[in-house]
Formats: C-alpha cells, structure tokens, sequence
C-alpha cells in the first residue's frame, strides 16, 4: 500500500512539474550570491577581507572564493 501511495505521489509530482515548466514558472532556484558577485569584486578591489566581503553581502565565505575564482579563471577577452 504505501508503495503505491509513494508512486501515485510521484506521478502528481512530475505532472505538476512539467505543467509548471509549460507555463514558464519552473526554473529551479533564483541564484543569491552569484547576483551579488559585482559587489563582491567592488568591495575585493578597496581591500576588504573575504570575512569583511561575505558579511557585507550577507553571503557565505566560500561564496566569495567562488565568485573571485571564477573572475580569475576566465580568459582574457
């Protein structure tokens, strides 16, 4: 019985989803800390530690790694 309540669960699920997908509201989780990366560039360039960044931003520290890695990462254009 609750394998069939657990599959018939499922099956709601996957519906809901691809009529959520249909009408454009489905795209998964807003990104915080990425949206936030050019003030954490803007407070990295006066000298703020990446403690002193990610509570200015209200963000993760490893966030702040992240998005400053990724700046350094990519090809000059």
């Amino acid at each position: 019985m609750a394998q069939f309540e657990r599959e018939n669960m499922l099956e709601r699920q996957r519906v809901g989803i691809a009529a959520a997908k249909e009408r454009g509201a489905y795209l998964g989780r807003a990104p915080t800390a990425r949206a936030k990366s050019a003030r954490v560039h803007a407070l990295d360039a006066k000298g703020l530690t990446k403690q002193e960044i990610a509570d200015a931003c209200s963000i993760g520290i490893a966030s702040v790694y992240r998005i400053l890695k990724e700046a350094n990462t990519r090809a000059p254009d």
